[in-house]
Parts: C-alpha cells; sequence; structure tokens
C-alpha cells in the first residue's frame, strides 16, 4: 500500500485523515481478519475486536510515521487489542473448528479435508504458544515481515523479539508433532 511515502510526512487534514482511514480500512480489513485468527479470536467476537482495532487506528491515524510500514504498525494495534480481549475474564479458552465445509465432488472433498485437517493442526499448535512468542510467530512465518519491524511494532527490543521467534519455534514444532503423535495413535489401525 502506497501512502505517499515519497513525500515527506506532514500534518494531514481531517478530511486527508478520514480519506487515509477509509482507504486503510478497505485494504487491510482482511489483513486484520486473519491476524485476529491466527491470534485465537474466538469468531463470534472477531467483528467486535476488527471494530477495536479500527477504532484504535482512527484515533492514532494522525501519529503514524507514514515513512514506517503499515502492517507491522497495524500488527502492533491489532496484537493489543487481543492481549486486552484475552486478559477479560469473559474469554474462556475453546478448541477453534473450522466453519462447516460443503458436499464437494470426491476429488475435492479430499483436498478439502487435507487442507483442514493441516489448518485445524497448525491452529491446535499456535493455540500452544503463549500471546507475546505467538504473535511473534504468525508476524514472521506466517505474515513474513520482518524481525526488527515487529520489534518496534510491539515495542520490544531486538534480541527479545528473537527469543521469542526462537522460543515460539521450538513450542510450536514441539507442539505439532505432540499432536499428530496424539492423532495418530487416536485413529484406528488400518491393518485390522
Amino acid at each position: 500500500m502506497t501512502l505517499s511515502q515519497s513525500e515527506p510526512n506532514k500534518a494531514l487534514s481531517g478530511e486527508a485523515l478520514e480519506r487515509l482511514f477509509v482507504q486503510i480500512y478497505d485494504e487491510q480489513f482482511d489483513y486484520i481478519w486473519r491476524l485476529l485468527r491466527r491470534f485465537g479470536a474466538r469468531e463470534r467476537d472477531r467483528e467486535d475486536l476488527a471494530h477495536d482495532v479500527f477504532v484504535a487506528v482512527h484515533r492514532s491515524l494522525g501519529r503514524y510515521d507514514q515513512d514506517r510500514p503499515l502492517r507491522p504498525w497495524l500488527f502492533g494495534i491489532a496484537f493489543r487489542v487481543v492481549s486486552d480481549y484475552r486478559r477479560k475474564a469473559s474469554f474462556e479458552r475453546e478448541i477453534p473448528v473450522d466453519e462447516h465445509a460443503t458436499a464437494s465432488t470426491p476429488p475435492m472433498a479430499l483436498a478439502h479435508l487435507e487442507a483442514a485437517e493441516r489448518r485445524a493442526l497448525v491452529t491446535a499448535g499456535l493455540e500452544r504458544l503463549p500471546l507475546d512468542q505467538r504473535a511473534v510467530f504468525v508476524m514472521h512465518e506466517m505474515e513474513g515481515v520482518a524481525v526488527v519491524e515487529i520489534a518496534r511494532a510491539l515495542g520490544i527490543s531486538d534480541n527479545t523479539c528473537y527469543s521469542r521467534l526462537r522460543l515460539a519455534r521450538d513450542r510450536f514444532t514441539k507442539a505439532v508433532r505432540a499432536i499428530a503423535a496424539q492423532q495418530r495413535t487416536q485413529t484406528p489401525s488400518e491393518s485390522s
């Protein structure tokens, strides 16, 4: 997304800020929705959380440094919104499930089933990560953002960010292996 980054960062008028906000909302809503899902927000809460993210974006847009990449800034806002959400007493752990799939032709059904199983495995692995590690892992491994930008977005040192990424990778790998092994032992033997 280009937000006239070649121009020096100037104070934007109220009307220009509103146009910028609408542009960000239109272009980045799907990105925010994905982040909320990856951070473990319940499906029924995602709409409210997305609203909260964009309210925060609107409030702080006048302070946004247009020389910085937009997505890490949005990521930091979404992370803080989800952190607050998860701290609330009303947040309880639940196992996320994919939406009900519609019937399809047999070859497509198998491909959809395998993809759904992989997504469920990744989601289950992500659920086992503490939110601070999960945020760094999602942003770096799934969104492709550089560690330095993640650290800046979260307001932490580069070393802390690298440490969280290393711990998250290790914990995620172990979790996925354990879940996959558990699923294999629960599957009835085909040799019977």
